[in-house]
């Protein structure tokens, strides 16, 4: 137990000890970021200079796309330094402060999908009542909840295992520090922590579904009332940028904690975290710049925007 505490750093393996392969998942994790970041920060930006845009359901996606970057952000760059230095050592500090950026990004990002649900079913469902519901004081206190929320339920478990102590191998089979492999690492009883952690993921990844499930459940069904086919496929195409992200995102989570037959864990469980961390993340602004509608007419109108200020700006 004495030993235990005296661990101060951990060595990330990352995804593979191959050097030519490395080169390639670099490159791969490079570009993907880049598209990320740029391809979140665009709807950051078109939804806030967009007045069209100054609805409900972007300002709950804009800090959606916020969170994106940040959940990112907490992962890519440090596995990028190690991939390109060889330099795989992570600080105790720095590895807790990973794994809980991590989580309580993952956890906001689910109550703001559950926000968004809500959000499309009173629109849908109650269209009348709709801007006295999501008005301008709720919108704000709704997303502040949703970000109280996801670092608050994760401050106790990520308090519990900063106090564990860690023996023997400080080695994380892993490209970042991720909980399941740091607890393989601690020599005290972990039963109270991996109590708080499933309880943790009751509430924000089975309660969050469930409150999208029923959403969606009342929308199908009120839409279905709807006479014309016409009015159906247009109250769906409302909702559907925001159902397939909640597809992308919850199916990579779950995943995560499924186990294929013949495959071995923790390289199923890596190969799944990239999917989480990189590709989701990624797809999300595609999505709603390909799906949307109102995204791409306000898209178009920026382009053209810029377009005729470079224009006038060489005659001038």
């Amino acid at each position: 137990m004495a030993n235990g505490t005296t661990v101060k750093e951990f060595v990330l393996l990352g995804l593979t000890n191959h050097h030519n392969l490395e080169i390639l998942i670099f490159l791969l994790l490079f570009s993907t970021y880049l598209l990320t970041i740029m391809g979140n920060f665009v709807i950051i930006a078109i939804t806030l200079v967009d007045q069209q845009l100054y609805t409900p359901m972007y300002f709950f996606l804009r800090h959606v796309a916020f969170v994106e970057i940040g959940y990112t952000t907490t992962i890519i760059p440090k596995a990028l330094v190690n991939i390109a230095t060889g330099h795989k050592i992570i600080s105790r500090y720095g590895c807790f402060t990973q794994t809980y950026l991590y989580f309580s990004l993952g956890t906001t990002e689910f109550f703001l999908l559950a926000v968004m649900s809500v959000d499309r079913y009173v629109a849908i469902c109650n269209p009348l009542r709709y801007s006295t519901i999501m008005n301008g004081q709720i919108c704000p206190l709704l997303v502040l909840s949703c970000w109280v929320a996801g670092f608050f339920l994760i401050l106790g478990p990520a308090a519990a295992l900063f106090q564990m102590s860690f023996c023997g191998s400080n080695i994380i089979n892993h490209f970042f520090c991720d909980n399941g492999p740091l607890l393989k690492l601690v020599c005290a009883d972990t039963s109270l922590l991996e109590l708080m952690s499933f309880l943790s993921a009751i509430l924000s990844l089975i309660g969050t579904l469930a409150v999208n499930l029923v959403s969606y459940a009342h929308i199908i069904s009120n839409v279905m009332r709807i006479p014309s086919t016409g009015g159906r496929q247009k109250a769906f195409s409302t909702c559907t940028s925001h159902l397939t992200v909640v597809s992308i995102t919850y199916g990579s989570c779950i995943f995560l904690y499924v186990k294929l037959k013949g495959t071995n864990r923790l390289d199923f469980s890596k190969s799944v975290a990239v999917l989480n961390t990189v590709m989701a993340p990624l797809l999300i602004p595609f999505v709603y710049c390909l799906r949307n509608k109102q995204v791409k007419d306000a898209l178009m109108r920026a382009i053209t925007a810029a377009n005729t200020f470079h224009h006038l700006k060489e005659v001038l």
